[in-house]
């Protein structure tokens, strides 16, 4: 054996004998390592078990914390401490506060409703605390079955316009029918009309270019993406702006479910027939969505700037019932959407039948639904037969079985994919909107929506109802996995991170 042999060998026999001792060492500090871990989780468990945080989600990350302390717990911190969401929270708030007496009350309006329904009252007394959702009369409410429908009419609408168009829409995808909203648009800019566009900023990941704004701002059109994506730098992953408004001097507004994309009117397939519904607001209620769209321009407007949009002339209207469109913030204590919705199903006696293109329910949602169904009430639910996405889908079958068991009617749409998100109980109430029935939606999401009292449409809106069940199938619990394994599989694992989704 040579030197140089030798002195490998001794190398490697002190790479051997370092490695041992490097054991030893973890393996003397590793009972103090499960100890803190186990003490560490117990901590967790017992700061998540006192929030205030929905018992869903609760239980979503307490399973990520105990499989992962170290990483779960950072991640749990992370989204707490609402890292980069802190100045938009209070831009937020400081807009809603300074806007609140904007849009006067309607004292008359509101004891009208209370005379003919106090449970109706006491839930637009709720909504104008959360923000300034006054209750209208005098507003005529037209329903729209498809989004096809609302995109003729709007676009009758637009060419009346002489004051402002506002238009604030989730998605925008260039095609016929944006193209032909945008020619309107143009030629309204050129005329005078004060024109302005906001997008979701999730648009530039797939359907704008990032741009856009500077290429309508060339067409006298004024555009802004609401929280840009920052690969890697922006924390607005959630927080998303899924509203859709349009409204004509104040006096005409649109909301629903229809976004600006072909797949909206049935130009294009993507996923079977595309069933929507929008609703068409002439009154006084539409100052409601007028100071919401100014609510979301001017959170990156310094300083904020109002005008008198708000207070611009409304021509009489003279129609039945009550109206009163709210807004949803994610940024506050207030779970308005959902508590709208849990309302009605509170207060209904003979029916709540609902459309909805997801189902991914906290306890809170799925036990009035259960609940409704027991007291008696004719509850329908009303799905895409046709999915745009596995996962949510999966996760909506695992909600089947417990809402069968209660009572609750389950229909799948099987021309294609429902994307309306529609309320409707007893002839009387109804709520059309953007607001899904899944986390995303309730939680993390800005929302809006029209709830109507005693409107002529809301016959309408159940006449859809009845037509959309139609061409429906019905589920039922042996039915619920029927050629889906796959997703039987899929929707138990991806329920642990649910309210993630």
């Amino acid at each position: 054996m040579t030197p140089n042999d030798l002195k490998e060998s001794g190398l490697l026999v002190m790479e051997v004998l370092l490695l041992l001792s490097a054991f030893r060492w973890f393996a003397s500090l590793l009972p103090h390592f499960i100890g803190g871990a186990a003490l560490f989780s117990a901590v967790m468990v017992l700061y998540l078990l006192n929030t205030r945080m929905d018992a869903t989600a609760k239980i979503t990350w307490l399973v990520i914390i105990m499989s992962a302390p170290g990483a779960g717990a950072l991640l749990f911190w992370l989204v707490r401490s609402d890292l980069g969401h802190r100045a938009e929270k209070a831009r937020v708030a400081q807009l809603i506060n300074c806007t609140r007496d904007t849009l006067p009350p309607q004292p008359e309006a509101f004891a009208a409703l209370e005379q003919e329904n106090p449970g109706a009252a006491s839930l637009a007394r709720y909504v104008g605390r959360c923000g300034c959702h006054p209750v209208y009369q005098n507003t005529d409410v037209t329903y729209f079955a498809l989004g096809e429908q609302k995109w003729e009419r709007l676009l009758a609408e637009l060419e009346q316009a002489e004051k402002f168009i506002f238009l604030e829409y989730f998605i925008i995808d260039e095609g016929l029918m944006w193209g032909r909203v945008l020619e309107i648009l143009a030629r309204k800019a050129k005329e005078g009309v004060d024109v302005r566009v906001m997008y979701d900023g999730t648009c530039e990941f797939s359907t704008l270019p990032h741009d856009y704004p500077r290429r309508l701002a060339k067409l006298g059109i004024k555009c802004k993406a609401f929280a840009p994506v920052v690969p890697l730098v922006s924390t607005h992953y959630n927080y998303r702006d899924h509203r859709k408004i349009l409204v004509i001097d104040g006096h005409t507004a649109f909301n629903g479910g229809v976004n600006m994309a072909d797949e909206y009117i049935n130009h294009i397939e993507k996923y079977g027939h595309w069933k929507d519904t929008a609703v068409m607001l002439k009154g006084e209620a539409a100052r409601s969505f007028t100071l919401m769209f100014l609510q979301m321009w001017n959170v990156t407007e310094q300083p904020p700037r109002f005008g008198d949009f708000c207070a611009a002339p409304v021509p009489p209207q003279r129609a039945p019932g009550f109206v009163m469109p709210f807004g949803d913030c994610p940024l506050d204590e207030n779970k308005v959407g959902e508590e709208v919705y849990i309302d009605i199903l509170s207060r209904a006696t003979r029916y709540v039948h609902i459309m909805s293109p997801y189902l991914i329910l906290d306890g809170e949602v799925q036990n009035a639904l259960e609940f409704a169904a027991r007291r008696g009430v004719d509850v329908r639910l009303i799905l895409p037969g046709v999915p745009d996405k596995t996962g949510p889908y999966a996760l909506v079958k695992t909600h089947y079985a417990a809402l069968l068991d209660a009572g609750v009617k389950i229909f799948e749409y099987m021309p294609g994919f429902v994307h309306a998100k529609v309320f409707v109980a007893d002839g009387r109430e109804a709520v059309v909107g953007t607001i899904n029935l899944d986390y995303r939606s309730l939680y993390h999401h800005f929302e809006c929506a029209t709830w109507m009292y005693g409107t002529e449409c809301i016959a309408d809106i159940e006449a859809d109802i009845e037509a959309t069940q139609a061409k429906c199938r019905t589920v039922e619990k042996a039915t619920i996995w029927q050629n889906a394994r796959r997703l039987r599989l899929l929707g138990p694992v991806l329920k642990v991170i649910a309210p993630l989704m």
